[in-house]
């Protein structure tokens, strides 16, 4: 991508930049930096000594980012973040020995949240998804995937992928949607799986024409729905042109990696039962693997993801919050870059990309990710002396500043 020619809206100098180019060695970094923007787009990001004449002659407002690291703005690729309730005492009967499983088909699980945001009316809806998508904000998140899923009926899924779309205006950063309504069988569609994966294909089109859905996906699961289903919906989401993505292997491997990339999915999530010529299929189709750490270590799993597998066969991997109110009430994406490196052994490095560049992939988005001349001014001013900080930090506030499309919003 070529620079943007001067003027620009502005230029920050003392700049230490995480540029995450594949060129420029470990995190892509500069440290003697400059960055400037022109029409909410990146117009220079590289040493300043290349800087094409003086910085009052190049940009209209002209500053010092105080020899602070500057990333590419975070992109949490996989959250649930719209939600009626919380699920605490699950929480608890969990640490008594529960499974997810065995709550599940208790009646608990995502049909608990169902219920709850099912009764929640749309402006109650928001006023609970706000703070959490502050959270993320104020955490350095620019970028944000919400599912909807637990509605399970038009009118509900419809009601959470209207606040997905609020909760991005209001909070001026971007919100892609994803219609997720085969994540559990409804109790009013009980033992009738088929036809609940109907219907919900009978609603793709209705959401879709309403500007609600950018993707579709499913919970391909024993207690969830069955590859044939999970086929049957990705074919008519297909057909409509809508990107599929899937919940797939992650309580066993029912070939959900596989039947995502065979659709030139966005991305496959969880993957801990992935196989390797799943992996395979995920790299011939630039299927991304998004990891969800955060849900291993509240059910405490122990089935990692094929790591060695994805890099070996050079499969981008996004890590994301998985942000939801039962497996993963995780409102920092940083602390997921951290479990990630903890449990799933990722570099710092690998973290960081996991969480810019591939969650962007993960979406569809090739836009932003990284620190590069015509990508979106999506960034975050950090208060760290290493970019290796934003996964060892477990907490704490390390923001300083975040910019959307050139505007500071943080």
């Amino acid at each position: 991508m070529g620079r943007l020619a001067p003027p620009w809206d502005r230029l920050l100098l003392d700049a230490r930049l995480a540029t995450l180019r594949d060129d420029l060695g470990a995190y892509g970094a500069i440290e003697d930096g400059a960055l400037a923007w022109k029409d909410g787009l990146i117009a220079f990001a590289g040493p300043a000594r290349e800087l094409p004449g003086e910085p009052a002659a190049l940009a209209a407002r002209v500053e010092s980012a105080g020899h602070r690291w500057i990333t590419p703005g975070l992109v949490d690729c996989h959250t649930h973040l719209v939600f009626g309730g919380d699920r605490a005492q699950e929480f608890e009967r969990r640490l008594q020995g529960a499974s997810y499983e065995q709550i599940a088909r208790e009646g608990g699980g995502i049909l608990s949240s169902v219920r709850a945001t099912r009764a929640a009316d749309e402006q109650a809806l928001l006023a609970a998804s706000l703070p959490r998508a502050r959270a993320l904000l104020a955490d350095g998140v620019t970028t944000l995937e919400i599912k909807s899923g637990y509605g399970l009926d038009f009118e509900t899924e419809r009601r959470m992928l209207r606040v997905a779309r609020r909760v991005g205006e209001t909070l001026g950063i971007t919100v892609r949607t994803t219609c997720l309504a085969a994540h559990a069988l409804p109790p009013e569609f009980a033992g009738r799986p088929d036809d609940y994966i109907a219907a919900t294909i009978e609603w793709l089109p209705r959401l879709q024409q309403e500007g609600l859905v950018d993707a579709v996906d499913a919970f391909c699961e024993g207690i969830g729905f069955t590859p044939a289903q999970t086929r049957r919906l990705f074919e008519a989401a297909t057909a409509l042109g809508l990107p599929v993505k899937l919940h797939a292997d992650q309580l066993s491997d029912l070939g959900g990696a596989a039947l995502v990339a065979g659709f030139s999915g966005l991305s496959a999530d969880h993957i801990e039962w992935t196989g390797e010529d799943a992996v395979r299929a995920m790299a011939a189709a630039g299927t991304v693997a998004v990891l969800l750490p955060g849900a291993f270590h509240v059910l405490r799993e122990t089935k990692l993801p094929p790591i060695d597998a994805l890099r070996a066969n050079a499969v981008p991997m996004a890590v994301a919050t998985d942000l939801n109110p039962g497996t993963a009430p995780l409102q920092s994406l940083r602390l997921a870059m951290s479990l990630a490196c903890t449990h799933f052994r990722l570099t710092p490095e690998e973290a960081l990309r996991g969480a810019t560049h591939h969650g962007a992939l993960a979406l569809g988005l090739h836009d932003r990710g990284r620190l590069v001349p015509g990508q979106r001014a999506d960034f975050v001013q950090w208060r760290i002396g290493h970019p290796a900080e934003l996964a060892y930090w477990l907490g704490g506030e390390l923001v300083h500043a975040v910019h959307v499309a050139g505007r500071r919003v943080q």
